[in-house]
């Protein structure tokens, strides 16, 4: 674990102009610099950076925050990866914490192993383009395949030799350890001795997300019919076939800026895919789609498109990575390739433009798939079409998102002709277990969709945000102007300086008022830590927040021109904020304070009721006191501003 006080040199160091211009292409524009958010496509450029502040920002896709949530989002790092990215480009070394021995072994191996892969990567490399048989046998086949050299040297493809021990015998005369060949799955140990797993193979470096080497695929060259065509690395230490997609290290930026995954299912099907333009293509690398797989291309958007072969094994992939995909939340897409033909193929015979073309005609959701491909084995029977039926409600159970499911509820009903009531029913059925969403359904089938009952009006709509332009607000004011004196007061006979950010902590503390907004609520929770010790930068502290989302949150607060409402100002003339907080300043926290007397009032008498109306009188005293607190409050506040309530 890297310890504190380094993590602080590496925040410290991490220059945001410096670290978003290594992926960025800047223009200064006064004192910030613009163009062109690497997280979406644009034309004109909407992204900032403010070296001012530390922080970058996107007015398009709303992505902000500091050199470390950059790189994060930029390279899809974890936290601990992104401090180490940057330490490495400040040559900042790296202090970490005593580790156990257990600890030490087990970091001790992982970088052994991912020593020895990256050694055997480079001979495979070597093998392919520097020797007779790599040439003949494995490059000569790549070309064939459609492959040119930048490719193969992008995707790191090589080749294995035919000999029995060529990569093992290599690595253990450079000094490698038969340990970590063997536990890598590169070298196999029989009685025999030892011998190479992917020999007389073209190879496939497997990356992970940050662009480690952990694995390989290999294609068989020879005409040994006992041989499986292709091989994958066993699970290891650093491998684990589920959670691993081939080609995210590549796709992963293109994923992000065009907000959606094409997903294939070979090595060959992605690489094609890259070489026509179509960057934003991932595969399982030759096996069932996973839900961890899914979950990882969840990390870089929610939109998915499937697209496996004609053929009936493809068709069967897809209806199984479809319920997958939908029951992770996210939107799925599929499109069928002509029988016979691969995205590999396909992809060959095909122009970047006209597969660009053919993907986006032929695209379709999930519904449409599933009626078009087995309504034709339906027919006029109506029991296989009740099947078919059954079959997509299924599917659709399994989406977790009520108003989606309704939405496709209403888009089966439609096209299926029978009734949403039934639909809806069925999923209830099979969703049972979970109450909430059963009645859920019941109330929409006995409310909505039947006239005859009496309809009751919906629940009342969360409160979560109904103050947050104010919180917004206040937070900002603490993180411009937390250290800026508001007015001189007397404290024990002396003059005292009370400040922008102790009136606005002390004010709302004074009424035991925290924020609704969770992520604003934590700012203010660790504000109220640290307004009174020396040298306490505010709007410094948080942006370069060792928390991702408290960072990010500050840079879109900071960067957004939050205008002043004619209710705290009293006309439209514009004002410098600063210049008039003393007069600003408690109009917004006392304004603030009725809202949120306002809100709990009606919380507590919606919860007075509620209690009333189940029997549960005997829980009721502590939310008439809280109610009476509210009360008082509320009057020394209507006392303080001359009035009853809000104008």
């Amino acid at each position: 674990m890297i310890d504190q006080a380094t993590i602080q040199k590496i925040f410290d160091a991490a220059d945001i102009y410096e670290v978003v211009s290594d992926f960025v292409h800047l223009k200064k524009r006064g004192v910030n610099y613009v163009g062109c958010c690497p997280f979406h496509n644009e034309k004109t450029g909407s992204f900032t950076v403010s070296p001012a502040k530390g922080i970058y920002k996107c007015f398009g896709c709303g992505k902000g925050g500091n050199a470390v949530n950059f790189i994060m989002e930029h390279e899809q790092m974890s936290y601990v990866e992104a401090l180490r990215y940057l330490a490495a480009r400040y040559n900042i070394t790296i202090e970490e914490k005593e580790l156990s021995e257990e600890e030490k072994k087990e970091k001790s191996e992982r970088e052994s192993m991912l020593i020895v892969t990256n050694y055997a990567e480079q001979f495979f490399v070597d093998q392919l383009l520097h020797t007779d048989e790599g040439k003949s046998v494995g490059l000569s086949y790549l070309h064939k395949r459609g492959l040119d050299l930048p490719t193969i040297e992008k995707f790191g493809l090589g080749y294995c030799p035919e000999k029995w021990d060529g990569l093992t015998q290599s690595a253990l005369s450079s000094g490698y350890k038969k340990e970590y060949l063997v536990k890598t799955g590169l070298t196999i140990e029989s009685e025999k001795g030892l011998f190479d797993r992917f020999r007389a193979r073209v190879i496939f470096p497997i990356r992970d997300i940050a662009g480690k080497i952990i694995a390989f695929g290999g294609r068989i060259m020879t005409n040994d019919k006992k041989s499986a065509k292709y091989l994958n690395s066993p699970e290891s230490e650093i491998y684990h076939k589920s959670r691993t997609l081939y080609g995210i290290y590549f796709a992963k930026k293109s994923i992000v800026q065009h907000n959606r995954c094409y997903l294939v299912e070979g090595y060959l099907d992605v690489i094609s895919f890259h070489r026509k333009g179509i960057e934003n293509t991932v595969a399982s690398s030759g096996t069932s789609l996973t839900i961890e797989q899914i979950r990882l291309i969840r990390r870089l958007t929610p939109n998915v498109t499937i697209i496996y072969d004609g053929d009936a094994a493809g068709i069967k992939a897809s209806l199984r990575g479809i319920d997958l995909v939908l029951e992770e939340g996210l939107n799925v897409r599929v499109v069928l390739l002509p029988d016979g033909e691969d995205p590999d193929s396909f992809s060959q015979s095909r122009s970047p433009q006209e597969l660009s073309d053919y993907i986006a005609q032929h695209e379709t959701d999930f519904i449409n798939f599933k009626t078009r491909l087995l309504l034709g084995q339906a027919g006029s029977d109506p029991i296989e079409k009740a099947r078919l039926i059954t079959d997509i409600v299924r599917s659709i159970s399994l989406i977790p998102d009520n108003i989606t499911r309704s939405v496709y509820i209403r888009e089966t009903a439609t096209q299926m002709q029978v009734e949403e009531s039934i639909l809806y029913n069925e999923i209830a059925r099979i969703r049972t277990g979970k109450n909430a969403e059963a009645a859920h359904y019941n109330y929409i089938v006995r409310h909505e969709l039947n006239p005859s009952v009496k309809k009751t009006p919906p629940p009342p709509a969360s409160t979560d945000n109904l103050c947050e332009t104010e919180e917004m607000v206040l937070i900002r004011y603490l993180l411009l102007f937390g250290n800026q004196e508001l007015y001189e007061d007397s404290r024990n006979g002396f003059p005292y300086s009370v400040s922008v950010g102790e009136y606005i902590i002390e004010e709302l503390a004074e009424d035991d008022l925290e924020l609704f907004h969770p992520g604003l609520c934590e700012i203010q929770k660790e504000y109220r830590i640290h307004y009174k010790t020396a040298g306490f930068i505010p709007a410094k502290f948080f942006s370069g927040h060792t928390n991702p989302q408290i960072s990010s949150t500050v840079a879109s607060i900071l960067s957004e021109p939050y205008e002043l409402s004619k209710m705290w100002t009293g006309d439209s003339t514009a004002l410098k904020e600063e210049t008039v907080l003393s007069e600003l300043l408690p109009k917004i926290v006392d304004n603030y304070k009725m809202r949120r007397l306002e809100i709990m009032t009606r919380e507590a008498d919606n919860k007075i009721l509620e209690l009333q109306n189940s029997g549960k009188s005997n829980e009721i005293l502590p939310w008439i006191i809280k109610k009476s607190t509210i009360n008082r409050i509320r009057a020394k506040l209507n006392e303080k501003l001359g009035r009853t309530g809000i104008k």
